[in-house]
C-alpha cells in the first residue's frame, strides 16, 4: 500500500488530486500508525467523518522526541536526529525509504532552480558535519553527488572554501552556497566577497554560536558583505521528508505534495486551516511511512492565495533548532 501511495505522491497534478490523496493517507495513516492512531483515539476523532483537510487532527511535532512514529509495515533503514545541545532531548525520524527521500529532495530542488548537475555546490555546514544522523548532511551529500565534481563540503578551511569560490566564478560555473546561518555571517565578517552571481542560500540556525538574529538583519549583513540582491533560504526539519525554499525575502513555498496551514496561537485544537497568521501545521505527503499530518511550533504567515509562506520565530518555551529559525 505505502509504495502505492509513494506513486500516488509523485504523480500529483493539482489541488483536488492533493485533497484526495491526503485523505486517503490519513485513513491509511489512522490505521497503520500506532502512536497516530493513539492520538486519535485520545481526542475521540471518529475517523470515517474527516472529510475536509481542516478536520484532520495534527500529530504534535513533539512526539518525535518521545515516541517512535512510524507506520506498523515500516522497517526503519536510518534515522535522522535533529540537533540539540547538551542534554537536550532530540527528535527521531525513522526512514524506511531512503531512497524516496532522495527522489523526492531532488525533484524538489530542480523544481525550484534547475538540474543539479549543472551546479558546483559548495556546502559550509559546521554543526551538521560535526555530528551523526543529519537529514541536511543526507540530502546536501545526495545533491553533491549529482552536481558538478568540483563539489564538496567544507568544515574549518574557510581558505580553501573562498579560493573554491573564486575560481568556480572565474570559470563562470553555475554556483549554490548552501550555509548554516553562523557559518554564513562568519564568513561575511572575515572575507568581502562579489558573489552577485552566486545562489547564497542559508539553512537556519546559531546552534549557540551567535545571538539569534532576525532574518531581516541576517539577511541584510550577508547582501551588504556578497554584493547580493537576495538571499535564498530553505525550511525544513527532520520530521518532515520535503523541504521547502525561499528565493529572496522569506518567502516560501514547497512541492505539491505538501501544503501549510496555521491554527490559533492559544487553542491546540482549533478548527479552521486559512488563518493568515498562526501556528504552522503542515500536511507532507511524502511522509508516507511515519506521519503526514504534522503540527510544528513555528508561528507563520500564510498567503493562502500564492501558496507561499513566511516564518516568523518560535512559540515560547520551544526548543531553538535549525532549518530556518530566526527569531528575534
Amino acid at each position: 500500500m505505502s509504495k502505492e501511495l509513494k506513486e500516488a505522491v509523485l504523480s500529483l497534478q493539482n489541488a483536488d488530486q492533493f485533497k484526495a490523496l491526503a485523505l486517503e493517507v490519513f485513513q491509511y495513516q489512522a490505521k497503520e500508525n500506532p502512536v497516530y492512531a493513539l492520538y486519535l483515539k485520545a481526542l475521540n476523532t471518529n475517523t470515517k467523518e474527516v472529510k475536509e483537510l481542516w478536520q484532520i487532527p495534527f500529530l504534535p511535532i513533539s512526539f518525535f522526541k518521545s515516541h517512535k512514529v512510524l507506520c506498523k509495515h515500516a522497517k526503519p533503514k536510518l534515522v535522522f536526529e535533529s540537533s540539540g545541545t547538551t542534554g537536550m532531548q532530540t527528535s527521531k525520524h525513522y526512514v524506511a525509504d531512503p531512497d524516496f527521500y532522495k527522489v523526492v529532495s531532488k525533484k524538489i530542488f530542480e523544481d525550484v532552480y534547475g538540474k543539479l548537475q549543472d551546479y558546483t555546490i559548495l556546502a559550509l555546514l559546521p554543526s551538521y558535519l560535526e555530528r551523526e544522523n543529519s537529514s541536511l548532511i543526507f540530502m546536501v551529500q545526495h545533491f553533491i553527488n549529482h552536481a558538478q565534481s568540483t563539489s564538496g563540503f567544507y568544515l574549518h578551511d574557510v581558505e580553501s572554501l573562498v579560493k573554491k569560490i573564486k575560481a568556480a566564478l572565474l570559470e563562470k560555473k553555475k554556483l549554490l552556497l548552501v550555509g548554516v546561518t553562523f557559518a554564513l555571517l562568519d564568513l561575511a565578517e572575515k572575507y568581502e566577497i562579489d558573489l552577485s552571481s552566486v545562489i547564497v542560500m542559508e539553512t537556519g540556525g546559531m546552534k549557540g554560536r551567535r545571538r539569534e538574529m532576525i532574518r531581516e538583519e541576517v539577511h541584510a549583513l550577508l547582501k551588504s558583505a556578497f554584493d547580493l540582491k537576495k538571499v535564498h533560504s530553505e525550511y525544513g526539519m527532520t520530521e518532515l521528508l520535503s523541504q521547502f525554499y525561499s528565493k529572496g525575502d522569506g518567502l516560501f513555498s514547497g512541492p505539491i505534495w505538501a501544503k501549510i496551514l496555521s491554527r490559533e496561537v492559544n487553542d491546540p485544537f482549533s478548527k479552521g486551516t486559512n488563518r493568515e497568521t498562526g501556528i504552522i501545521n503542515v500536511i507532507d505527503l511524502a511522509n508516507i511511512d511515519s506521519c503526514c499530518f504534522i503540527e510544528t511550533r513555528d508561528l507563520g504567515k500564510i498567503n493562502v492565495n500564492n501558496r507561499c509562506f513566511e516564518v516568523k520565530g518560535r512559540l515560547d518555551h520551544s526548543d531553538v533548532r535549525g532549518c530556518n529559525l530566526l527569531i528575534a
